[in-house]
């Protein structure tokens, strides 16, 4: 604000009139428009943590919530596969005399009327196998879901890692904006004392176009990683009310590599799932030979008139027992086809099981690289190019350096500052490409 208030105080040179009033006035008018949109922008934004961003994303964002209802589809038929076979009832009729014999028609007199109930047995325990088959179903329903929202959350932790050095870019554009307005008053009293020449203060004066051009794009950009957030999060706040707040550094401290192993070899859903297959399918298996196994239907009946050898039996109870012989069919095929099934599901474990340990390894190795390249930003180059862009500015100002050289300077350092964030953003970008490599935070 400071830089503000100073461009405002128009010097009535004689240079000024000739065209630098109107410049002055013009980049002034720049300022104040972007200075009042900065502070709207601020107004009422609530920053909210990465722990805040990640319940709130669980709890609202649609295809996670979608998710969630194939484990109770699951849960569902469970109920379908425990249940027991309905029994069976039938009414049936016979014995009604439909023609006369010998002049006689008695339609009813030996009517017979039967009510039978029947049940199906089911033996080897292929009810309970259908259960356990069900069962780990929804296990794996359970592990998918963790494993779709894993990759979901590696999408919303990538955005919030992307607003942050948003923020971060646009904060080092206004501070380096803000740096050269200080500049320019200093040699703008240097013009005015006759220090320095019309020619290198307008050269001077055009630099800060592209600082400008910088904090626009650099507000663009916090914008629209704003947009992808808050769309991951089907969240409708207004961006210039939204806000994100964390650490954007890095850990030089890194565990061994083995540990990552054990850490994703216990928590990576898939692998659980993959695992989970290998036993659905044993279950699957089990269940295939118990339905190649006879189920025997039992059957009673109460008849009314049956017109028997006794002819005080008008009421008469009978039963018979069904036996289907599987001759032919024994379910081979299906018994075969599952057997298949847990070989494969045993070798598509051992595939999910390598792929872990190779995504890990990748991950490792980039934050890895990423923290051996921003060390020597921070303690060596950053510190270099301050150093060097302060003893430029001094030393154009007491006549030792030359223009070029300053600008080359004040270059050399936006460059490496930008880089040295872009390095930090790079680096938070690993640490979410890591923790979605293990199954859970670990960076």
């Amino acid at each position: 604000m400071r830089s503000l208030f100073s461009c405002l105080n128009i010097p009535k040179t004689k240079h000024a009139a000739s065209g630098g009033t109107a410049r002055r006035v013009w980049r002034c008018t720049g300022a104040v428009v972007l200075a009042v949109s900065v502070s709207a922008a601020a107004f009422g934004q609530t920053a909210l943590t990465w722990q805040q961003i990640k319940a709130k994303f669980e709890a609202t964002n649609p295809t996670l919530k979608a998710a969630q209802l194939n484990i109770d589809e699951s849960r569902a038929a469970e109920i379908t596969a425990f249940v027991r076979p309905n029994p069976a009832f039938t009414i049936s009729t016979d014995g009604t005399q439909i023609s006369r014999y010998e002049g006689v028609w008695r339609p009813f007199a030996g009517t017979q009327i039967s009510n039978a109930i029947s049940y199906l047995h089911e033996r080897q325990h292929k009810r309970e196998l259908r259960l356990e088959t069900a069962r780990k179903s929804t296990e794996i329903a359970a592990s998918a879901y963790l494993d779709q929202e894993r990759s979901l959350l590696f999408s919303v932790r990538n955005a919030f890692v992307q607003t942050l050095q948003a923020k971060a870019v646009l904060e080092n554009a206004r501070d380096t904006l803000a740096y050269w307005d200080r500049e320019l008053d200093v040699n703008r009293t240097r013009f005015k004392a006759g220090d320095l020449a019309l020619v290198d203060l307008n050269r001077l004066e055009l630099q800060r176009v592209q600082f400008e051009s910088d904090f626009e794009t650099a507000l663009v950009n916090l914008r629209t990683a704003k947009i992808q957030l808050l769309m991951l999060l089907d969240d409708r706040t207004p961006i210039e009310q939204f806000d994100v707040s964390g650490p954007f550094a890095f850990n030089e401290q890194i565990r061994p590599m083995l540990e990552f192993h054990e850490l994703a070899l216990e928590s990576r859903p898939d692998l659980k799932a993959a695992a989970q297959q290998v036993q659905l399918a044993e279950s699957t298996h089990r269940l295939a030979i118990a339905n190649g196994s006879t189920d025997p239907t039992f059957s009673a009946w109460i008849t009314h008139n049956p017109s028997f050898n006794n002819p005080y039996d008008n009421d008469t109870l009978g039963a018979s027992i069904s036996i289907p012989l599987r001759i032919f069919d024994r379910n081979q095929g299906e018994k075969a086809r599952t057997e298949i099934d847990i070989r494969r599901n045993e070798r598509m474990r051992d595939a999910t099981r390598a792929q872990v340990f190779s995504d890990v390894d990748s991950a490792y190795f980039t934050v890895l690289s990423t923290v051996h390249m921003l060390h020597p930003y921070r303690t060596k180059y950053l510190p270099v190019a301050i150093d060097v862009r302060e003893r430029m500015a001094f030393s154009y100002k007491n006549g030792g350096a030359s223009l070029l050289d300053y600008l080359d300077a004040e270059k050399s350092y936006r460059d490496t500052r930008l880089a040295y964030l872009n390095l930090i953003g790079s680096y938070l970008t690993a640490a979410a490409q890591m923790n979605l490599a293990v199954g859970r935070e670990v960076i």
